[in-house]
């Protein structure tokens, strides 16, 4: 029986965990997310979500599995992270109106024995969108803590056109990529 230690406060990370059957002790790590030099989105989240676990200050003990992610929006190389006011958020979804934007986030499965920093990728399209419309969805609050301005499961879901790849990624967990790494490189076989 694995316990599961999930170092990040996030209440969708917690519920992405619970639709594959692991109710995690949830542990917030505090990690520099700084990074000086000029890297990939890919790799930003990669270098994150391994500080993140790293930063982890509890024993991990034979049955535990450590869970850290990190996720970014990035509209081409440029990351767009959480915003900093209103008028950044704003700037934010306005950049995206009308394009195709790509959601990386970086995950890092630790155990006492070994490892795995890996990274998933979903595109996602908005339509165009209004100035209205994009100050009235700023206005509700929702944007201002979460990468790129936006949560695809709030109201945000309506700028979208489409989306290539997990939809759950996008909302900060690649439930997918992490049931296969768990599978494969951890023995973990009793997930939903």
């Amino acid at each position: 029986m694995n316990n599961f230690i999930l170092a990040s406060a996030s209440p969708r990370r917690r519920e992405l965990l619970g639709e594959l059957g692991i109710t995690p002790r949830v542990c917030p790590t505090d990690a520099d997310e700084t990074i000086e030099e000029k890297v990939a989105p890919s790799r930003f989240v990669e270098i994150l979500s391994k500080r993140k676990a790293d930063a982890y200050t509890g024993d991990i003990g034979e049955d535990d599995i450590l869970i850290a992610s990190d996720t970014v929006v990035a509209l081409g190389d440029i990351i767009l992270g959480k915003p900093a006011d209103r008028q950044d958020a704003f700037d934010m979804l306005k950049s995206l109106s009308g394009k195709a934007h790509s959601v990386f986030t970086g995950i890092t499965v630790k155990s006492k024995e070994k490892s795995v920093t890996t990274h998933d990728e979903t595109k996602v399209y908005f339509r165009e969108m209004g100035d209205d419309e994009i100050w009235a969805y700023v206005d509700s609050g929702d944007p201002m803590d979460k990468a790129g301005s936006y949560g695809i499961q709030g109201e945000a879901g309506k700028f979208v056109s489409a989306i290539e790849g997990s939809l759950n990624n996008v909302i900060g967990l690649p439930t997918e990529l992490l049931k296969e790494i768990l599978t494969k490189d951890f023995n973990i076989g009793d997930l939903k």
